[in-house]
């Protein structure tokens, strides 16, 4: 159900998306692309790429980068193929973050900016994103951080307005999600800031071994 909240809500916010929310994409993507250091010959999955900006970054850097995004709103995907035409290397699949349509073992690198806080069942999308990484790769996930008060206040004020919203983590929540995922965070970072409300945070986990 949550997730056909979600389809519906960014089928109708697509056409607007990008410049609705311009500066937060730039400052979020570019600050993610800067922290994810992918390799050109990484292949990379994007999970809730949305209209394809951080494809379209990546590409800018490394033309020929092996890229797939998965995202559950065909409207924002169809902007996204638009966007990544000229690039016959990169595909766009719909897809839920805890069913992805690939087979195990296939990706270097898993990024997800901004969706986490959307996913009904985190740990069953970890499991998956799991499933489908690399044994030596490596998934890098940004959201929102309610360890600050201006996450706790959207957390509050979403839960009542948003039927799409599920809830923002904090750190330690984060953090124990990818643990019991089997993952071992490798490097974080809490209280990245964008503007005067938003604070985010990072991590980069690996397989345990």
């Amino acid at each position: 159900m949550t997730e056909t909240t979600v389809r519906k809500q960014y089928d109708q916010l697509a056409a607007v998306y990008d410049l609705f929310w311009r500066r937060y994409i730039a400052n979020t993507l570019s600050f993610l692309k800067s922290w994810a250091e992918i390799s050109p010959l990484d292949i990379v999955l994007d999970v809730g790429c949305g209209t394809g900006e951080f494809e379209r970054l990546l590409l800018a850097e490394y033309s020929s980068l092996q890229i797939v995004g998965v995202d559950i709103s065909e409207k924002m995907l169809a902007i996204a193929k638009q966007k990544c035409s000229i690039y016959p290397q990169v595909s766009f699949e719909l897809a839920s973050a805890s069913a992805l349509p690939f087979n195990s073992d296939s990706f270097d690198v898993i990024v997800s900016a901004s969706s986490f806080h959307y996913f009904d069942d985190p740990l069953a999308a970890l499991t998956e994103i799991k499933r489908v990484l690399k044994p030596d790769g490596k998934v890098v996930i940004l959201d929102w951080c309610k360890d600050y008060l201006g996450c706790k206040i959207y957390d509050v004020i979403l839960r009542i307005f948003d039927p799409a919203y599920q809830q923002c983590y904090t750190q330690d929540e984060f953090h124990h999600l990818l643990e019991e995922a089997n993952f071992a965070v490798d490097r974080a970072r809490r209280k990245i800031r964008f503007g005067v409300m938003w604070e985010l945070m990072v991590a980069t986990a690996k397989i345990k071994a």
